[in-house]
């Protein structure tokens, strides 16, 4: 829709706000820089050579600060490899009121045991029931588990490194956004409730244009290691544990062409095209005068239906390679039998998976992310900035002190021919300011003071080379003294 009046207006109000913004950083000063030739007649002593030596610390050090910047600019832009772990999953059930709990709870403990004590029919039973634990945990790394611990001193005066319990580890629901346990294929009627699935589903934080004030990351509903559900049930079951992965940048399953083009099966958005970028650098499909012109050869055609594309639209090109990335899937039997449950001959251990699963952020981005947005950092930042719009005013001051300085000190030495000099000057540049008088400025008669040998004579030491006359030029072609090819 176009613009009402009100933004119209707030728009240029903005723009004004920033062609004065602009204005007046055009008008500071910039130069923090002190000529050596000028400060060697004023200053007594080493002064000027202390002088050289910090301006060359100085150079040295800005030189520094600017590599290290980038290098810091470079490593919040880059893409670094994705990190995995090992997240073990433990799964295991409990079971209560099933057939052969009732009946031995009334005395019958030998009947049903050579089937398990699945044999006996009780027709519909209201109390067997079974509880499922599901239990995640982030195994750690050699490397992590070294930096994870706090050395102490225990009583014998020896220096041990002990786990640091306020380490905050990565729960489970921190890597899915949607668990959910499937009891198909089994029809739904047959289950003493009627139950088919059960879900659990991660809410999304809040956005600016849907603002959630009662979310809460550390609530217990979104943020935990263990999930558990009962349902009732007197029978074995088999299930379907779905894990729906939850990833930082989107992450898609490769069509089978891609993949056999990246050697990948999995990747994201970002590093399929860089994929398909270092696939045409590597065999030279770039043409030589359109850089951004590639040539498909046999498995470019095959993946595109193309013999040219134009890079930019690879993107684009790429979306029906990238399919949603299937659920982990845990296969699980839910056992209400004597066996399992009682453990018997041996206790029933958990079903445990290792599931390899995205770390969090990488560190090093981290820290050059904590870095670079911390508060002290940008109040060391303005300060430095202040300091050297301080130092450019000063510098400006002396300077300005010092062309007075020169300008009594030569008053002082001849006075007469300092003015004589100074009053021919400021003629000269008055003429040249109007644009009245001959060709050189002068006084239309060639009377230039007695100066005409540097009207003259040209270069930097003559007087066309000075900043009077390039101030005049710039006024006079301003004025529209000039005009092309004349």
């Amino acid at each position: 829709m176009p613009p009402n009046p009100a933004q119209l207006q707030a728009a240029r109000i903005e723009d004004l706000r920033r062609q004065d913004a602009a204005r007046r950083a055009s008008r500071k000063p910039t130069d923090r820089d002190l000529p050596f030739e000028e400060l060697s007649g004023v200053v007594i002593g080493d002064g000027v050579e202390r002088y050289r030596k910090l301006r060359d610390v100085e150079r040295r050090l800005d030189a520094t600060m600017m590599r290290k910047r980038l290098d810091v600019q470079e490593g919040l832009m880059r893409r670094y490899v994705r990190r995995e772990g090992v997240l073990r999953v433990w799964v295991s059930n409990t079971a209560e009121g099933q057939p052969w709990q009732v009946v031995e709870e009334e005395g019958g403990g030998g009947v049903g045991e050579d089937d398990g004590g699945m044999g006996l029919d009780f027709g519909e039973n209201s109390r067997a029931t079974f509880r499922v634990k599901l239990e995640g945990r982030l195994l750690d790394s050699p490397s992590e588990e070294e930096e994870n611990g706090v050395e102490k001193v225990n009583q014998d005066g020896e220096v041990v490194k002990e786990k640091d319990r306020l380490h905050k580890r990565p729960k489970l629901s921190n890597f899915f956004k949607a668990i959910t346990i499937d009891f198909s294929p089994r029809n739904p009627s047959l289950h003493p409730d009627g139950y088919s699935a059960i879900e659990w589903r991660k809410p999304p934080p809040p956005t600016t244009q849907h603002p959630n004030p009662h979310y809460d990351p550390n609530d217990p509903s979104i943020s935990f290691d263990t999930l558990e559900f009962e349902r009732k049930g007197d029978e074995n079951v088999n299930v379907t544990i779905n894990l729906v992965r939850e990833e930082k940048n989107e992450w898609f399953r490769l069509s089978p062409l891609l993949a056999e083009l990246l050697d990948a099966e999995e990747d994201d958005r970002a590093g399929a095209v860089q994929g398909v970028w270092e696939y045409c650098q590597a065999k030279g499909l770039q043409e030589d005068g359109e850089r951004r012109n590639v040539v498909c050869d046999e498995a470019l055609r095959r993946l595109f239906n193309q013999d040219k594309i134009y890079f930019p639209y690879i993107p684009d090109l790429l979306v029906p390679h990238l399919l949603p990335l299937p659920p982990i899937q845990l296969h699980y039997t839910i056992r209400v039998d004597k066996p399992y449950i009682t453990g018997t001959p041996t206790p029933s251990a958990p079903t445990i998976y290792d599931i390899r699963v995205p770390l969090p952020e990488n560190p090093t981005q981290k820290a050059l992310t904590k870095f670079h947005t911390s508060k002290t950092h940008l109040a060391t930042l303005r300060s430095i900035v202040q300091a050297d719009d301080d130092l450019a005013v000063l510098v400006q001051k002396i300077q300005s002190t010092n062309g007075k300085r020169k300008f009594y000190d030569s008053l002082s030495r001849d006075p007469g021919t300092f003015v004589r000099r100074w009053v021919g000057s400021q003629r000269r540049d008055l003429g040249v300011i109007t644009a009245e008088g001959g060709g050189r400025g002068g006084g239309g008669s060639g009377d230039d003071g007695g100066l005409g040998e540097e009207w003259r004579r040209g270069g930097v030491e003559g007087v066309w080379g000075g900043q009077g006359a390039r101030e005049g030029v710039g006024l006079w072609l301003a004025r529209g003294g000039a005009k092309v090819g004349h």
